[in-house]
Protein backbone atom coordinates (compact mmCIF):
# COMPACT_ATOMS: atom_id res chain seq x y z
CA UNK A 1 0.00 0.00 0.00
CA UNK A 2 1.44 3.29 -0.95
CA UNK A 3 1.36 5.94 1.44
CA UNK A 4 1.41 9.41 0.33
CA UNK A 5 0.20 11.41 3.21
CA UNK A 6 0.81 11.77 6.34
CA UNK A 7 0.60 13.93 9.28
CA UNK A 8 3.18 13.83 11.82
CA UNK A 9 4.33 15.82 14.76
CA UNK A 10 7.95 16.82 15.04
CA UNK A 11 9.76 18.19 17.77
CA UNK A 12 13.35 19.20 17.96
CA UNK A 13 15.89 18.62 20.94
CA UNK A 14 15.18 20.94 23.99
CA UNK A 15 19.03 22.86 25.11
CA UNK A 16 20.75 21.45 27.76
CA UNK A 17 20.60 22.84 31.07
CA UNK A 18 24.14 25.18 32.44
CA UNK A 19 25.74 23.99 35.29
CA UNK A 20 26.47 25.65 38.76
CA UNK A 21 29.28 24.26 40.26
CA UNK A 22 32.15 26.16 42.44
CA UNK A 23 35.89 24.70 41.90
CA UNK A 24 37.45 23.75 45.27
CA UNK A 25 40.94 22.14 45.99
CA UNK A 26 43.62 22.23 48.20
CA UNK A 27 45.27 25.77 46.28
CA UNK A 28 41.93 27.25 46.10
CA UNK A 29 39.80 26.48 48.89
CA UNK A 30 37.12 29.34 47.62
CA UNK A 31 37.30 28.14 44.46
CA UNK A 32 35.50 29.55 41.64
CA UNK A 33 32.56 29.18 39.47
CA UNK A 34 33.23 26.78 37.10
CA UNK A 35 29.87 25.36 35.50
CA UNK A 36 29.57 24.64 31.91
CA UNK A 37 27.08 25.58 29.28
CA UNK A 38 24.92 22.55 28.15
CA UNK A 39 24.62 21.31 24.42
CA UNK A 40 22.26 22.34 21.45
CA UNK A 41 19.53 20.07 21.42
CA UNK A 42 19.09 18.17 18.09
CA UNK A 43 17.67 19.23 14.83
CA UNK A 44 14.89 17.64 12.76
CA UNK A 45 16.04 16.88 9.23
CA UNK A 46 14.33 15.85 5.87
CA UNK A 47 15.75 14.46 3.05
CA UNK A 48 14.61 13.34 0.14
CA UNK A 49 15.08 9.82 -1.29
CA UNK A 50 14.37 8.09 -4.55
CA UNK A 51 12.07 5.42 -3.07
CA UNK A 52 8.16 6.23 -3.16
CA UNK A 53 7.44 3.95 -0.17
CA UNK A 54 9.28 6.28 2.31
CA UNK A 55 6.37 7.66 3.81
CA UNK A 56 5.50 4.14 5.09
CA UNK A 57 7.42 4.58 8.17
CA UNK A 58 4.66 7.33 9.17
CA UNK A 59 2.05 4.85 9.01
CA UNK A 60 2.66 3.82 12.59
CA UNK A 61 4.63 6.15 14.08
CA UNK A 62 3.31 9.70 13.79
CA UNK A 63 5.92 11.80 16.56
CA UNK A 64 9.59 12.00 16.05
CA UNK A 65 11.67 13.81 18.68
CA UNK A 66 14.98 14.93 18.57
CA UNK A 67 17.50 14.12 21.03
CA UNK A 68 18.01 16.26 23.92
CA UNK A 69 21.27 18.51 24.63
CA UNK A 70 23.49 17.14 27.42
CA UNK A 71 23.72 19.64 30.90
CA UNK A 72 26.87 21.39 31.19
CA UNK A 73 29.73 19.51 33.31
CA UNK A 74 32.33 20.36 35.73
CA UNK A 75 35.53 22.29 34.47
CA UNK A 76 33.49 24.27 31.91
CA UNK A 77 32.49 21.65 30.15
CA UNK A 78 30.16 21.86 27.60
CA UNK A 79 27.54 19.06 27.67
CA UNK A 80 27.54 17.35 24.20
CA UNK A 81 25.03 18.37 21.57
CA UNK A 82 21.64 16.51 21.20
CA UNK A 83 22.02 14.01 18.28
CA UNK A 84 20.05 15.22 14.81
CA UNK A 85 17.62 13.20 13.54
CA UNK A 86 16.97 12.94 9.83
CA UNK A 87 13.57 11.48 8.68
CA UNK A 88 13.60 10.06 4.94
CA UNK A 89 10.82 11.12 2.94
CA UNK A 90 10.23 10.34 -0.99
CA UNK A 91 11.22 13.39 -3.54
CA UNK A 92 8.45 14.70 -4.86
CA UNK A 93 7.31 15.60 -1.53
CA UNK A 94 5.62 18.83 -0.39
CA UNK A 95 5.99 19.96 3.52
CA UNK A 96 3.27 21.66 4.81
CA UNK A 97 3.41 23.61 7.50
CA UNK A 98 -0.04 25.36 9.69
CA UNK A 99 1.39 28.90 8.72
CA UNK A 100 0.05 28.00 5.09
CA UNK A 101 4.19 27.57 4.08
CA UNK A 102 5.74 24.55 2.36
CA UNK A 103 8.41 23.02 1.25
CA UNK A 104 9.03 20.70 -1.67
CA UNK A 105 12.22 18.35 -1.69
CA UNK A 106 12.56 17.71 -5.49
CA UNK A 107 15.68 15.88 -5.99
CA UNK A 108 17.78 12.85 -3.87
CA UNK A 109 19.86 13.44 -1.44
CA UNK A 110 17.77 17.22 -0.97
CA UNK A 111 17.85 18.16 2.47
CA UNK A 112 15.39 20.55 4.44
CA UNK A 113 15.66 21.70 8.25
CA UNK A 114 12.54 21.33 9.71
CA UNK A 115 13.11 22.11 13.60
CA UNK A 116 16.03 23.69 14.91
CA UNK A 117 17.40 22.33 18.24
CA UNK A 118 17.20 24.35 21.25
CA UNK A 119 20.63 25.99 22.08
CA UNK A 120 22.33 25.41 25.54
CA UNK A 121 21.73 27.40 28.75
CA UNK A 122 24.50 28.62 30.40
CA UNK A 123 26.31 27.24 33.39
CA UNK A 124 27.64 29.76 36.34
CA UNK A 125 31.09 30.55 34.59
CA UNK A 126 29.13 32.51 32.23
CA UNK A 127 28.40 35.07 35.04
CA UNK A 128 31.41 35.63 36.79
CA UNK A 129 32.69 39.26 37.20
CA UNK A 130 34.99 41.15 39.39
CA UNK A 131 31.23 42.20 41.24
CA UNK A 132 29.70 38.43 41.01
CA UNK A 133 32.79 36.11 42.20
CA UNK A 134 30.61 33.56 43.18
CA UNK A 135 27.24 33.58 41.19
CA UNK A 136 24.71 30.78 41.17
CA UNK A 137 23.13 32.01 38.02
CA UNK A 138 22.60 29.63 35.22
CA UNK A 139 20.05 28.68 31.98
CA UNK A 140 18.06 26.05 32.20
CA UNK A 141 18.27 26.03 28.09
CA UNK A 142 16.00 26.96 25.61
CA UNK A 143 12.85 24.37 25.22
CA UNK A 144 11.75 23.36 21.43
CA UNK A 145 7.72 23.20 20.89
CA UNK A 146 5.88 20.01 19.00
CA UNK A 147 5.58 21.53 15.39
CA UNK A 148 2.39 19.79 13.25
CA UNK A 149 3.25 19.28 9.95
CA UNK A 150 1.34 17.53 6.42
CA UNK A 151 3.60 16.00 4.41
CA UNK A 152 2.38 15.36 0.90
CA UNK A 153 3.61 12.77 -2.15
CA UNK A 154 3.71 14.20 -5.87
CA UNK A 155 5.46 11.86 -7.53
CA UNK A 156 8.01 13.04 -10.36
CA UNK A 157 7.45 11.65 -13.42
CA UNK A 158 7.99 12.41 -17.40
CA UNK A 159 4.98 10.76 -18.43
CA UNK A 160 1.31 10.04 -16.80
CA UNK A 161 -1.18 7.25 -18.04
CA UNK A 162 -4.38 8.09 -17.72
CA UNK A 163 -8.05 6.71 -18.40
CA UNK A 164 -10.98 4.90 -17.18
CA UNK A 165 -10.18 1.61 -15.28
CA UNK A 166 -9.46 -1.37 -18.06
CA UNK A 167 -8.20 1.05 -20.55
CA UNK A 168 -5.00 -0.89 -20.74
CA UNK A 169 -3.06 1.35 -18.90
CA UNK A 170 -0.80 -0.86 -16.83
CA UNK A 171 -0.53 -3.18 -19.60
CA UNK A 172 1.19 -0.57 -21.67
CA UNK A 173 3.23 0.64 -18.97
CA UNK A 174 5.04 -2.93 -18.75
CA UNK A 175 5.23 -3.09 -22.26
CA UNK A 176 6.82 0.67 -22.32
CA UNK A 177 9.20 -0.23 -19.19
CA UNK A 178 10.70 -3.54 -17.41
CA UNK A 179 7.71 -2.89 -14.87
CA UNK A 180 5.59 -5.98 -14.04
CA UNK A 181 2.47 -4.32 -12.74
CA UNK A 182 -0.48 -5.91 -11.99
CA UNK A 183 -3.08 -6.73 -14.98
CA UNK A 184 -6.43 -8.35 -14.81
CA UNK A 185 -9.58 -8.25 -16.64
CA UNK A 186 -11.62 -6.04 -13.60
CA UNK A 187 -12.10 -2.96 -12.65
CA UNK A 188 -9.20 -0.98 -10.16
CA UNK A 189 -6.87 -3.80 -10.73
CA UNK A 190 -4.39 -0.56 -10.13
CA UNK A 191 -4.82 0.26 -6.12
CA UNK A 192 -1.97 2.72 -6.48
CA UNK A 193 0.18 4.32 -9.07
CA UNK A 194 2.23 2.10 -10.74
CA UNK A 195 5.83 3.73 -11.98
CA UNK A 196 8.85 2.16 -14.76
CA UNK A 197 11.57 3.84 -16.59
CA UNK A 198 11.89 3.20 -20.41
CA UNK A 199 15.31 2.54 -21.79
CA UNK A 200 15.78 6.41 -22.31
CA UNK A 201 15.52 7.11 -18.65
CA UNK A 202 12.03 8.50 -18.89
CA UNK A 203 9.55 7.60 -15.98
CA UNK A 204 6.41 6.65 -16.87
CA UNK A 205 3.51 6.55 -13.64
CA UNK A 206 0.55 4.85 -14.59
CA UNK A 207 -2.34 6.38 -12.76
CA UNK A 208 -4.97 4.79 -11.10
CA UNK A 209 -8.20 4.55 -13.17
CA UNK A 210 -10.72 8.15 -13.06
CA UNK A 211 -14.27 7.54 -13.46
CA UNK A 212 -16.36 10.37 -13.73
CA UNK A 213 -16.69 12.40 -10.72
CA UNK A 214 -13.03 11.62 -9.65
CA UNK A 215 -12.47 15.26 -9.17
CA UNK A 216 -14.94 15.37 -6.74
CA UNK A 217 -13.30 12.43 -4.62
CA UNK A 218 -15.58 9.66 -5.94
CA UNK A 219 -13.60 6.47 -6.84
CA UNK A 220 -9.87 5.91 -6.47
CA UNK A 221 -8.70 9.15 -8.98
CA UNK A 222 -9.53 11.93 -6.82
CA UNK A 223 -6.60 10.72 -4.42
CA UNK A 224 -4.33 10.27 -7.35
CA UNK A 225 -4.79 13.36 -9.80
CA UNK A 226 -2.43 14.87 -7.58
CA UNK A 227 0.39 12.90 -9.28
CA UNK A 228 0.40 13.54 -12.91
CA UNK A 229 0.80 17.41 -11.54
CA UNK A 230 4.13 17.25 -12.55
CA UNK A 231 4.09 15.31 -15.93
CA UNK A 232 5.32 16.99 -18.74
CA UNK A 233 3.04 14.67 -20.97
CA UNK A 234 -0.33 12.87 -20.67
CA UNK A 235 -1.06 9.74 -22.38
CA UNK A 236 -4.56 9.48 -22.56
CA UNK A 237 -5.45 5.80 -23.35
CA UNK A 238 -9.10 4.75 -24.97
CA UNK A 239 -9.99 1.04 -24.87
CA UNK A 240 -10.87 -0.31 -28.57
CA UNK A 241 -13.16 -2.23 -26.92
CA UNK A 242 -15.18 0.27 -25.25
CA UNK A 243 -18.94 0.93 -26.30
CA UNK A 244 -17.90 4.96 -26.81
CA UNK A 245 -14.35 5.61 -26.42
CA UNK A 246 -14.85 9.27 -27.34
CA UNK A 247 -17.46 9.95 -24.64
CA UNK A 248 -14.96 8.13 -22.23
CA UNK A 249 -12.30 10.75 -23.55
CA UNK A 250 -14.89 13.75 -22.59
CA UNK A 251 -15.53 11.89 -18.90
CA UNK A 252 -11.62 12.15 -18.14
CA UNK A 253 -10.88 15.49 -19.55
CA UNK A 254 -13.71 16.96 -17.89
CA UNK A 255 -11.96 14.86 -14.48
CA UNK A 256 -8.97 16.95 -14.96
CA UNK A 257 -10.37 20.09 -15.99
CA UNK A 258 -12.35 20.15 -12.59
CA UNK A 259 -9.45 19.41 -10.79
CA UNK A 260 -6.75 21.36 -12.09
CA UNK A 261 -6.08 23.89 -15.24
CA UNK A 262 -2.73 22.94 -14.88
CA UNK A 263 -3.69 19.41 -15.69
CA UNK A 264 -5.70 20.17 -18.62
CA UNK A 265 -3.33 22.47 -20.18
CA UNK A 266 -0.35 19.79 -20.36
CA UNK A 267 0.47 18.14 -23.66
CA UNK A 268 -1.44 15.23 -24.19
CA UNK A 269 -1.12 11.85 -26.88
CA UNK A 270 -4.80 10.25 -27.61
CA UNK A 271 -4.00 6.44 -27.83
CA UNK A 272 -5.93 3.31 -28.81
CA UNK A 273 -5.66 0.76 -26.67
CA UNK A 274 -6.04 -2.89 -27.30
CA UNK A 275 -6.02 -2.45 -31.15
CA UNK A 276 -6.38 -6.26 -31.69
CA UNK A 277 -10.06 -6.40 -30.37
CA UNK A 278 -11.09 -4.93 -33.65
CA UNK A 279 -10.45 -7.30 -36.86
CA UNK A 280 -11.29 -4.70 -39.20
CA UNK A 281 -8.67 -1.79 -39.83
CA UNK A 282 -11.08 0.16 -41.11
CA UNK A 283 -12.62 0.25 -37.52
CA UNK A 284 -10.04 1.60 -36.49
CA UNK A 285 -9.63 4.23 -38.43
CA UNK A 286 -12.76 5.14 -37.87
CA UNK A 287 -11.89 5.33 -33.87
CA UNK A 288 -8.61 7.32 -34.96
CA UNK A 289 -10.30 9.84 -36.50
CA UNK A 290 -13.20 9.80 -34.20
CA UNK A 291 -11.37 10.32 -30.64
CA UNK A 292 -8.23 11.99 -32.65
CA UNK A 293 -5.84 9.39 -31.62
CA UNK A 294 -2.57 9.64 -33.02
CA UNK A 295 -1.78 6.14 -32.49
CA UNK A 296 -3.57 2.75 -31.56
CA UNK A 297 -1.78 0.34 -29.52
CA UNK A 298 -1.99 -3.43 -28.63
CA UNK A 299 0.35 -5.32 -26.27
CA UNK A 300 0.79 -8.04 -28.86
CA UNK A 301 1.94 -5.75 -31.73
CA UNK A 302 5.57 -4.72 -30.70
CA UNK A 303 6.30 -2.34 -33.87
CA UNK A 304 2.88 -0.15 -32.50
CA UNK A 305 4.51 -0.09 -29.12
CA UNK A 306 7.56 1.19 -30.46
CA UNK A 307 5.49 3.81 -32.54
CA UNK A 308 4.51 4.82 -29.59
CA UNK A 309 7.69 4.74 -27.07
CA UNK A 310 9.00 6.94 -30.35
CA UNK A 311 6.54 9.08 -30.11
CA UNK A 312 6.93 10.01 -26.90
CA UNK A 313 10.53 10.09 -26.93
CA UNK A 314 9.79 12.97 -29.58
CA UNK A 315 7.32 14.63 -27.85
CA UNK A 316 9.84 15.07 -24.58
CA UNK A 317 12.98 16.81 -26.24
Amino acid sequence: MLIDEVHVFIKAGNGGRGMVHMYRDKMRPKGGPDGGDGGDGGDVIFKAVSDISALNIFRHQTKFIAENGFPGGKNQMTGHNGADLTLEIPIGSVIKFDDGTEKELTHVDQTFLVAKGGKGGHGNYHYRSSTNQQPDQFQPGQPTEVINIFIQLKLIADIGLVGLPNAGKTSLLNELTPAHAKVADYPFTTLEPNLGVTKGGRIIADIPGLIEGASTGKGLGFKFLKHIERTQIIVHCLACDSPNPLADYKKIRTELENYSSILVSKPEIIVLTKSDLLDNPKDIAKLKKLTKATLATSIIDPDSIKKLNDLIAKRLK
